[in-house]
C-alpha cells in the first residue's frame, strides 16, 4: 500500500465516521432534513426490531419524528464502531459497512425539567455505506434493538 493509498483510506475512514456521528446528531436533534441528506437517493432504513418501520429514508424520518415527539430529551450514543472498508486489491473501494452499538436514553422533557430518562434502549446498528459524488452516504441502515428498559416501570 502506497502512502497515497494509506492517506486516502484514512480520509475515507474519517469521512464515514463523520456520517455516523451526523446520523446520531440528526436523530437526537430531530433535524429530519439532515437525516435524509445522509442517505443515498435509494437509501433505506429498517427499525422493525424497535417496533418501527422499514422503508425509504423519508419514510423512516416520518416514523422517527412521530415516535420520538414524545421524547424531546434525547442523547443517543453510537460506540464500538467496527468499520470494514471495501478492499480492491490494496485500494479502497466505494462500499463500506459499519457495525456499531448504540445506547439511547430518552426523556419526556428536554433539559431543564426534573425528569429522568423514561426509556432507555440499546442494540446494534449495521450501516452499509456507498461513496457518492457528494461523499459517503448511507445506503442501508438496520437497527437491531437488543434490550429496552423503562426506569420506574413495574413488571407485571
Amino acid at each position: 500500500m502506497t502512502q497515497r493509498v494509506a492517506l486516502a483510506t484514512v480520509m475515507d475512514r474519517l469521512s464515514i465516521d463523520a456520517v455516523i456521528t451526523d446520523y446520531a446528531v440528526a436523530v437526537d436533534d430531530g433535524v429530519w432534513e439532515d437525516y435524509g441528506a445522509l442517505f443515498t437517493p435509494d437509501g433505506r432504513a429498517d427499525y422493525r426490531s424497535a417496533g418501527g418501520s422499514e422503508g425509504s429514508a423519508a419514510e423512516a424520518a416520518r416514523w422517527l419524528a412521530e415516535s420520538l415527539r414524545l421524547f424531546p430529551g434525547r442523547q443517543h450514543l453510537i460506540v464500538n464502531r467496527r468499520l470494514d472498508l471495501q478492499d480492491l486489491g490494496g485500494y479502497p473501494g466505494d462500499r463500506a459497512q459499519v457495525r456499531a452499538d448504540y445506547l439511547s436514553p430518552t426523556s419526556p422533557e428536554a433539559w431543564g425539567g426534573e425528569s429522568a430518562p423514561a426509556l432507555v434502549t440499546g442494540g446494534r446498528y449495521v450501516f452499509e455505506l456507498r461513496r457518492t459524488e457528494p461523499g459517503w452516504r448511507i445506503r442501508n441502515l438496520t437497527a437491531h434493538q437488543k434490550w429496552r428498559f423503562a426506569p420506574g416501570a413495574t413488571a407485571g
